[in-house]
């Protein structure tokens, strides 16, 4: 509880410094008078498929009638890949215009192609107005029943027609059109003269500024979006009281069976008459081959467990409301960092349990696990994001950034947590004596191998949160919204349980052909759930979205690589702590000589 309070004391001051308030809020609280400039900021452009792919605004030739200053951005708007400069459109309060000029802009014939190009892509402009988000389409492309792509006529928008709602002195609500009867030609190749325009109509509406952002959560609640969870939950819960009656049928029946047969052995001093798992009871507890990697993945997978609940706790009090840009990515940064030393605590005192003695190569492992195949993936994905000139290529500074908050506070930290794991001097609980040589495991049929076991272990937790999949993806490589954090809680917790159980039915079977290595075989088990994931990504990239171009692909499956690599610890390392806790408990209802 003491752990708990001061990561909540942490979080809770690091909010506040950083501007992200740990509450229900919606970023901007400006009152504003007649005439006030309320700040308009142009974010990004890309291609409407390709979420990874965006670009500056003012990558493409658009004009402005003053020089153009950056909005200085936090950790995580950065990590986003948001990068606001002012836009040309000057939207006083309360002040109407009626197709005002923003700015003109010659285009060269190189500007005609590159806008015609982008256009053809379906590339779409945000913007934001008073923290408020918009969007819109650069463009159209009119084929008139022409299958000739060389037929087709290209036609740029050079008209935004902005519909604001205001409730006194304070910004409710922003539409953007672009308006069909403003079009600039760019088929052909020439120079053409555009005159960037704007409208501005504002209307007045009883909506209070507390919930102008409840438009953006009730796009991702509709009904018939929630029945479809509803839906989810339930399918989740029945396979969970399903396995819950399998596992209460092992124990309850063929453990109990077990004792008594055990028991009865026992009065008959019989040793060779001893089967099943209890003729293992000399091998069960003898420790595993690499143990100093299976301590530090112990150490990782519970490191990203503790994140993924503190993760929840935020998400359940209203910390990522819709487009609270970059609160997710901050927050994942900064509690990776501060849970460090829950996985150096972890990893060297289970393996100082297993009486391993070089732990400090142990929690340099700890340290590199996870952290590793990411800094490599992100190095990868950053030179293709620089070399596209994307916004996903992090600047320097931010980089720099992010080496101070490893070095100062991670590292630090994770060696922490190790001195005080390996002074914690506990020796590993095992009810029963390891013998001297371990006994040979007999011959086993191929679906009890560990890639079938793990294919076994693996569907069932999946196929508990399928459907919810689909939803997070089209959030995450989309442009969904996703704010039921409460049903999104639920299902994860409902992946855990399952998991969990799973893992001990499948350990349980294991030892009762008696084999004994039961150790990664659980931890393999249990984290295969995330590679059933990483095989729903090529189902949904192929499948379910218009993805597509080199750089999109790259972030796509070498971040989800990522993420499916951080479920497989965390899963596996629940199953294992699962297993662990069900091996003690049987061989210690057992007299074992």
């Amino acid at each position: 509880m003491v752990l708990i309070s001061s990561m909540t004391s942490l979080l809770l001051v690091f909010f506040f410094l950083s501007g992200v308030s740990p509450v229900i809020s919606d970023g901007s609280d400006h009152r504003y008078k007649v005439g006030d400039d309320v700040p308009l900021y142009a974010n990004k452009v890309g291609p409407f498929h390709n979420p990874s792919e965006t670009y500056r605004y003012f990558d493409l030739p658009f004009c402005s009638s003053a020089p153009v200053k950056e909005k200085k951005e936090a950790l995580g708007e950065v990590l986003n890949g948001d990068r606001l400069v002012s836009a040309p459109y000057k939207l006083e309060f309360l002040g109407e215009k009626n197709s005002e000029v923003a700015c003109r802009k010659r285009l060269s014939r190189e500007d005609v192609a590159k806008f015609r190009d982008v256009i053809a892509k379906d590339y779409y402009f945000q913007m934001y107005y008073d923290d408020l988000p918009i969007w819109g389409f650069l463009g159209k492309v009119v084929k008139e029943g022409k299958t000739d792509p060389s037929e087709y006529k290209y036609y740029l928008f050079n008209h935004l027609q902005f519909e604001i709602f205001y409730n006194k002195d304070r910004v409710i609500e922003i539409i953007v059109r672009t308006d069909q009867n403003f079009l600039v030609d760019l088929t052909e190749d020439k120079e053409v003269q555009v005159d960037f325009t704007y409208t501005v109509r504002w209307k007045e509406t009883e909506i209070p500024f507390e919930k102008r952002m409840e438009k953006y959560s009730l796009a991702s609640s509709m009904p018939h979006h929630l029945e479809i969870h509803w839906f989810s939950i339930i399918n989740s819960c029945v396979t969970v009281l399903l396995l819950t009656g399998f596992l209460a049928t092992i124990l309850m029946r063929v453990l109990k069976n077990d004792f008594v047969k055990y028991a009865h052995d026992e009065e008959a001093v019989d040793d060779q008459e001893e089967t099943g798992w209890k003729l293992i009871h000399g091998d069960v507890f003898r420790f595993p081959k690499h143990k100093s990697l299976l301590a530090a993945a112990l150490g990782s997978g519970t490191q990203l467990f503790t994140l993924a609940v503190f993760i929840f706790m935020l998400a359940l009090v209203g910390v990522f409301y819709p487009y609270n840009r970059g609160a997710l990515f901050t927050a994942l940064v900064v509690i990776y960092a501060l849970t460090s030393g829950i996985a150096g605590y972890t990893a060297a005192s289970f393996y100082c349990q297993l009486e391993g003695t070089n732990w400090v190569r142990n929690v340099i492992l700890t340290g590199s696990l996870f952290c590793g195949p990411l800094l490599l993936t992100f190095s990868f994905l950053n030179t293709v994001a620089i070399a596209y000139q994307a916004t996903a290529a992090l600047p320097f500074g931010t980089i720099v950034v992010i080496f101070l908050i490893w070095a100062l506070v991670t590292s630090p930290l994770l060696i922490l947590g190790g001195i005080a794991g390996k002074n914690r001097k506990s020796e590993f609980q095992a009810p029963c004596r390891t013998t001297k040589y371990p006994r040979e495991i007999p011959p086993m049929r191929w679906y009890r191998r560990t890639l079938p076991q793990m294919a076994m272990a693996g569907f069932l937790p999946f196929s508990a949160i399928y459907i919810e999949l689909y939803y997070i993806f089209a959030s995450v490589w989309g442009h969904r919204i996703y704010t039921i954090y409460s049903i999104l809680s639920i299902v994860f917790l409902i992946l855990v349980i399952v998991t969990a159980f799973i893992t001990v039915a499948l350990t349980y079977f294991q030892l009762a052909a008696e084999d004994h290595e039961w150790w990664w075989r659980s931890l393999l088990c249990g984290g295969s759930t995330g590679l059933f994931i990483y095989a729903y990504c090529l189902y949904y990239y192929y499948a379910r979205s218009d993805m597509s171009g080199f750089m999109q692909t790259s972030f796509f499956f070498g971040y989800m690589a990522c993420i499916c690599y951080g479920f497989f610890l965390m899963l596996g390392t629940i199953g294992f702590r699962a297993s662990l806790l069900f091996v003690r408990h049987i061989y210690r209802s057992i007299k074992c000589e």
